[in-house]
């Protein structure tokens, strides 16, 4: 289709172009027959050249402008608003400039000049536009904030709670459990699945791994579980990064870009967000959250299935995967026995509790 249009461009062109120039050519070729200098024949011999001249010129034409496209398409919004603001601004100064200097009868200053001004300025503009758009973006947002103070203020009824963007990473999506945290209510506003996410999860799904194939279906299915049936709003986001490679880095810059909350099953993504004042959600404090509490000194009846790290230690374990280790407990593998909690660590990474048998 493209490449149609582009041949029916050269055409037109060439035939307007026909009309002008070439009874001028054919004058100068002394050719005064009255058919050659008729207009209509001038514009299919036009059209006629032109058309001839696409078969060689128009693959280079439909590369170039699907590059331009491509371009343009993953542009992010804000870069080609900014950069268009500034191309007009500085559109607008060199007609402002152009105009008394046009009025000169210097040959030079009133033709060429206005011409070079209206190129670097608007080159110029453009330039301020687009390496300054985080400062022009920030200028709007912060005026718009102010201004919703103010009308805040002068409200008595309450204000309704902003629109909050709930970010998924690969690990969280693999893992599962965001599906029934989502189904059952616990997370308000909008899931916001990235791009850049789907092409990671879409990478190990593609995996020559067993395992790894096998996670990133599973992501995947979760994923048209989400968008299917649970009842929470689903966007995806095609802004990317070209400048960051690590899929943490991107998400850590898309939070802080739509003011979103991080959600991840990830310690060291937890602990990066963290750093950068990076609002997270992270699914295993939430599990541990939702554990029941065990405080020292409980007794427990437990199963030891096997050594610890340090000498004479057991393992054993809750129905939820907690790990127990058991202070000399290694002559009680293979039996269960009743312990009593002497300390319990806890972290992002997980839950430990250590005991003790009861006989000791």
């Amino acid at each position: 289709m493209l490449k149609r249009l582009v041949q029916g461009g050269f055409i037109i062109l060439g035939g307007t172009l026909g009309v002008f120039l070439l009874p001028d050519l054919f004058l100068y070729l002394h050719f005064d027959h009255p058919f050659i200098n008729n207009p209509y024949v001038a514009a299919l011999v036009g059209a006629l050249l032109f058309y001839l001249l696409t078969f060689w010129a128009v693959d280079y034409i439909v590369e170039f402008i699907k590059w331009i496209e491509d371009r343009i398409v993953n542009a992010p919004l804000t870069d080609i608003v900014t950069g268009g603001l500034g191309l007009l601004a500085g559109l607008l100064v060199a007609m402002l400039v152009g105009i008394p200097l046009a009025q000169l009868e210097l040959p030079i200053v009133n033709t060429v000049v206005p011409i070079l001004l209206t190129i670097g300025l608007g080159y110029l503009g453009f330039q301020f536009g687009f390496k300054r758009r985080d400062e022009l973006t920030s200028l709007f947002s912060s005026s718009k904030s102010s201004k919703r103070k103010e009308v805040q203020a002068e409200e008595t009824a309450p204000a309704l709670p902003a629109k909050s963007f709930k970010i998924l990473d690969t690990s969280v999506i693999i893992d599962g459990r965001i599906a029934d945290i989502c189904e059952t209510g616990f997370l308000d506003g909008t899931i916001v699945i990235p791009q850049f996410v789907l092409e990671e999860l879409q990478h190990i799904a593609d995996s020559s791994d067993t395992l790894k194939r096998t996670k990133g279906r599973r992501g995947l299915d979760i994923l048209n579980r989400l968008q299917k049936d649970v009842p929470i709003e689903v966007e995806m986001t095609e802004k990317d990064y070209e400048d960051v490679q690590e899929v943490d880095s991107k998400l850590v810059k898309l939070a802080k870009e739509i003011s979103g909350i991080v959600v991840t099953n990830d310690f060291n993504l937890n602990k990066v967000c963290e750093f950068q004042k990076v609002q997270v959600l992270n699914i295993n404090d939430l599990a541990n959250a939702v554990k029941p509490v065990v405080i020292p000194g409980e007794e427990m009846h437990v199963l030891v299935i096997k050594d610890g790290k340090e000498q004479r230690q057991g393992v054993a374990y809750l129905d939820d995967g907690t790990m127990i280790v058991v202070e000399d407990g290694r002559d009680f593998i293979g039996k269960q026995i009743d312990v009593i909690v002497t300390s319990v660590l806890q972290t992002s990474a997980g839950r430990m509790i250590f005991a003790k048998p009861k006989h000791a």
